[in-house]
């Protein structure tokens, strides 16, 4: 049994600030006491003064820019599916034009990244043949890059697929199965030094949601997160080049992924930049009773704005324009003079 304490920092902004408190990641974040996490005891409260070093100087630690994003405020990475099959946009994007007018949406309305994507990992997909998932999206990648200087990012598992993207005009990979997949997706992205967003998932998509069990998901999801980076950082990819990714909804049923949502403040112990993908995902139609895809922007908003107050730097999102509308808000709030 793991006895190991771990600590979720308690987030705060604005004043007063405690004298005792640090600042998240040269942020004005702030962090004066942590809730300490073990294995099969209660949760309890500690002062700032309790939690050992290793751990406060990850919280403390610049994020370092990625692709020219600076994540001292919250940035968005826009979804652009060009899949027949994907969950809430599937067959939408899939032709050319319509996949370029979205991008162009999305820019126009403030996205900072463009996340590409040629194979729907909803739950119960299939895995799509590398020349048809390359095929999907290479055109789309060419096309955006020709024209805009947004950084790009392919969400793959596949090393061609990848491979692809980047000649392509893509500068980043988003890997789902986190590196678990394809072992050749680590050696590519190491050689070309791409950043990337490595994620939880128990399972794969086709059987991903059959029945997920967890002991401590908060602790378990930690510890691969932990070990996936530290297997980056062996094969050569900068620790400064690594976004962690807690997957809502790939192996994880409602009470795992409102857990997630509410305790996503420990993942600042893994010492990067947080992403938070739940827009349109079936936990807000679970909870909030609606059916319509397109209705479900108000919950995917209301979750991002619950990960925003604990510090999480970048969100992956269907509804740009909206989003960042609210996040301008709440920054106005809680950082403005």
């Amino acid at each position: 049994m793991n006895m190991t304490s771990y600590f979720r920092p308690i987030v705060r902004t604005g004043s007063p600030r405690s004298k005792n408190s640090i600042f998240l990641a040269e942020t004005n974040y702030w962090i004066s006491e942590a809730e300490e996490i073990k294995y099969g005891e209660k949760t309890k409260l500690v002062s700032i003064n309790d939690v050992p070093d290793w751990w406060k100087k990850r919280w403390l630690k610049k994020r370092s820019d990625i692709l020219g994003i600076e994540f001292g405020f919250p940035k968005l990475m826009g979804i652009l599916n060009v899949t027949p099959d994907s969950f809430s946009d599937g067959g939408e994007h899939i032709q050319l034009n319509a996949a370029l007018n979205r991008a162009k949406f999305m820019e126009e309305n403030g996205v900072d990244i463009i996340d590409i994507g040629g194979e729907s990992t909803r739950p119960g997909a299939l895995t799509v043949p590398i020349l048809e998932e390359i095929n999907r999206i290479e055109p789309v990648i060419k096309s955006i890059s020709a024209r805009s200087k947004i950084p790009i990012s392919v969400d793959t598992r596949k090393s061609e697929v990848a491979s692809a993207a980047r000649r392509a005009g893509a500068s980043m990979v988003n890997d789902v199965s986190g590196f678990t997949f394809d072992p050749n997706l680590l050696c590519y992205c190491s050689k070309y030094k791409l950043p990337v967003c490595v994620m939880h998932m128990q399972g794969s998509p086709e059987n991903m949601q059959n029945n997920p069990k967890y002991e401590n998901i908060l602790i378990e999801i930690f510890d691969f997160l932990e070990n996936q980076i530290a297997i980056l950082v062996q094969a050569g990819i900068s620790k400064d080049h690594i976004i962690a990714d807690v997957g809502i909804g790939f192996g994880k049923n409602l009470r795992h992924n409102l857990t997630l949502i509410k305790n996503i403040s420990l993942f600042h112990g893994l010492g990067v930049p947080l992403l938070l993908g739940v827009s349109r995902k079936s936990i807000i139609s679970n909870v909030a009773k609606v059916d319509k895809l397109s209705d479900r922007v108000h919950g995917s908003v209301s979750l991002a704005i619950s990960a925003l107050g604990q510090g999480v730097q970048l969100f992956r999102v269907h509804d740009v324009a909206e989003t960042k509308q609210a996040f301008d808000l709440w920054v106005a709030v809680n950082f403005g003079e």
